[in-house]
């Protein structure tokens, strides 16, 4: 077990957080945007990971002092959301409005904060054709009858080598690289023709709708300007999604890097395959809650790095339980005693958490030290 020593920190300046290698002063705001969900089914576990991650990244990053802004967009005008909504014979927005309900419940049920800022994609139309305005200005982006593509092929080189695999992933995530008005298969539309049926605004290229990542650039630049601090967001979004967006923002205003760190959670699996509508094998927020505590649910997730890829099975769930227990046995007792010893150990456990959110670290600290270590460590991480 790991032990607080005379070597460890001593109470002063706040932490510095370190996060996936990147050291992240900051000089008391963070501006942090995740990339919420797009509101047409259930909230699942790999959802709700990425969603407590980003929540205990907040308040790691308050309690060493930072006034966090925390921007969580909803993508209601995309391709599934849209099928969703005919299949169900409601109006998009409508039918948004209803998951977005449903979602809001199981993020309160787990102890997720609301977000400071939840800009709608189908309210900041007008940004994203200033964005695309722009671009195309600056010659990165063209014209194809009503569609508006960007130059993308340098940003999949960049994020995926292998080429065959960018494709792939280009495919699952709906970029269309087949689409033969493209220049290049890695040319993502940032703004595209509606077709019959689907919702259309008014543009300087005929009427249409946003791209997908265009959105999300469009509303982080409305929220925070030129650059973020982090940007968060599940594993399976790194390519294409995050890449397109910061290349995108990046583009338009010359402000480079668009994020000055990532936090991209790892995707929750079952059996080794992703947890995911297509697959089959979700395993619903509602229903864990209706058996175990949130504070659980809150500690399977983060008991562990949090980019890691992992397995979903009923005896983690139990084990985290089991570790909730103890934790909170820990926090019951009384810390060590001797003179500035817990005030160490809780500078300790808090050095873990600022070195990459390391959880586990900082689990085994407060269950060691007990006292105002894991009393601390349970508000930190959203257990009580």
């Amino acid at each position: 077990m790991r032990r607080v020593t005379d070597q460890l920190p001593d109470a002063g300046l706040p932490p510095v957080l370190r996060l996936g290698g990147t050291l992240l002063p900051l000089a008391g705001r963070a501006r942090v945007y995740a990339c919420g969900i797009t509101p047409y089914d259930v909230t699942h576990l790999g959802h709700a990971a990425t969603f407590v991650w980003a929540d205990t990244l907040a308040r790691v990053l308050h309690a060493g002092g930072a006034e966090v802004i925390m921007c969580r967009n909803v993508t209601d005008v995309d391709d599934v959301l849209l099928a969703a909504a005919n299949r169900d014979g409601s109006p998009y927005d409508q039918f948004a409005a209803i998951q977005q309900f449903y979602f809001d419940q199981d993020m309160t049920a787990l102890g997720v904060s609301r977000p400071a800022l939840e800009p709608r994609a189908h309210v900041f139309i007008p940004a994203v054709i200033a964005l695309t305005a722009g671009l195309l200005d600056r010659g990165a982006a063209y014209e194809r009858a009503g569609q508006v593509y960007f130059r993308g092929a340098a940003v999949a080189r960049q994020a995926v080598p292998d080429h065959v695999e960018a494709l792939r992933l280009a495919t699952e995530y709906g970029d269309r690289p087949d689409d033969p008005r493209r220049d290049d298969p890695f040319d993502v539309a940032i703004w595209q023709a509606s077709r019959n049926g689907e919702p259309a605004w008014a543009s300087p290229w005929g009427p249409g709708r946003p791209g997908w990542h265009a959105e999300c650039a469009a509303m982080a630049l409305h929220a925070f300007g030129p650059a973020i601090d982090v940007q968060v967001g599940g594993g399976d979004l790194r390519f294409p999604h995050h890449a397109y967006q910061a290349a995108l923002a990046e583009t338009f205003t010359g402000v480079s890097p668009f994020a000055r760190a990532r936090l991209n959670a790892g995707v929750v699996r079952v059996t080794g395959a992703k947890m995911a509508k297509s697959a089959g094998n979700l395993v619903l927020v509602k229903d864990l809650l209706a058996e175990y505590p949130a504070a659980a649910v809150r500690l399977l997730i983060l008991d562990r790095p949090w980019s890691e890829d992992w397995d979903y099975d009923r005896a983690g769930l139990d084990a985290a339980a089991a570790r909730l227990e103890a934790v909170a046995a820990a926090a019951g007792r009384p810390g060590r005693g001797t003179a500035g010893h817990d005030d160490k150990a809780v500078t300790a456990m808090r050095a873990a958490l600022a070195h990459d959110l390391d959880v586990p670290a900082a689990l085994e600290i407060a269950e060691d030290e007990g006292g105002p270590a894991a009393r601390s460590l349970g508000s930190l991480l959203g257990l009580w």
